[in-house]
């Protein structure tokens, strides 16, 4: 079983078995809308099945709760089934390359209690750089049963307000420093950070090829990061809860699991002009 990462030689030698089902979740921020779709109609993994970030990894936007707001379980399950996930699947998810987005499908599928979930390492940039199969028919879904376990904990704006200045939880930003200072906010209405949150920009967790780093490099890094805090006491965010998975993700492969998600992140918690901002480094 694959439960965090798999290789693009592992995936290639799993083509065409039929517990497997790969998912494309590319997709651009500054082309919502088709880019994705565009790219997986001209060429994807042999198999694979595409999934929108905005219309099918994200509920409705009510203007109050993110940019990509978290679906409900039940609405998780729907979607999986659809892509023919059941309990004995293995699942790998992957986008252009860094895993920004492939990673959020990896989170929710761990989220309601699958395991079998992996992302491909260096997606799909990697995957054509090694000259691996592509296909450009959409194969027919396999529908499916998906049965969720026992949702695992979030944690919500007000549980991350009550608690600043405590101790207790250490926010992660998993956004890039320039918009952690607050020196520049392409995508929401206010710029800066949650108070006491630390910034890990979610590219520290590749190599320069793109790959995720060895997990000691990780664990070396997180460790720094965390000066001492538990894993249980983590909670990711970033613009939309979409890069924050990726932070979990490394944690996970670093041997640091327990982190919780804040799926609102920081475009939800700007949208109230309650609650306090904090700029700089």
């Amino acid at each position: 079983m694959h439960d965090k990462l798999i290789s693009t030689a592992e995936l290639a030698a799993r083509l065409g078995d039929a517990s497997l089902v790969v998912v494309d979740v590319r997709h651009d921020l500054g082309q919502p809308e088709t880019w994705g779709e565009t790219a997986y109609r001209a060429g994807h993994v042999p198999g694979a099945q595409f999934a929108h970030l905005d219309r099918d990894l994200a509920a409705p936007r009510t203007g109050t709760n993110g940019r990509h707001p978290l679906p409900s379980p039940a609405a998780c399950a729907a979607l999986f089934g659809r892509l023919g996930i059941d309990a004995t699947r293995q699942v790998v998810a992957y986008d252009q390359g860094s895993g920004a987005y492939a990673s959020r499908l990896w989170w929710m599928l761990r989220w309601l209690g699958h395991d079998a979930a992996a992302v491909l390492d260096g997606g799909f940039d990697r995957w054509t750089r090694e000259g691996r199969p592509i296909a450009t028919d959409a194969p027919a879904p396999r529908p499916a049963a998906f049965a969720p376990r026992q949702a695992a904990s979030t944690v919500d704006a007000a549980t991350v307000q009550a608690n600043l200045g405590s101790e207790s939880l250490l926010v992660v930003d998993a956004r890039g420093a320039e918009r952690y200072r607050g020196d520049v906010e392409p995508l929401d209405p206010v710029a800066g950070h949650i108070p006491g949150a630390v910034n890990r920009p979610f590219t520290q967790n590749l190599g320069p090829e793109g790959t995720f780093k060895p997990a000691a490099a990780l664990r070396a890094e997180f460790d720094a990061l965390l000066r001492g805090a538990p894993p249980e006491g983590v909670v990711h965010q970033c613009g939309s809860g979409v890069t924050a998975c990726h932070n979990a993700l490394a944690m996970e492969i670093a041997g640091l699991p327990g982190a919780r998600l804040y799926p609102g992140s920081w475009s939800e918690w700007c949208s109230d002009p309650s609650r306090p901002v904090a700029r700089g480094g």
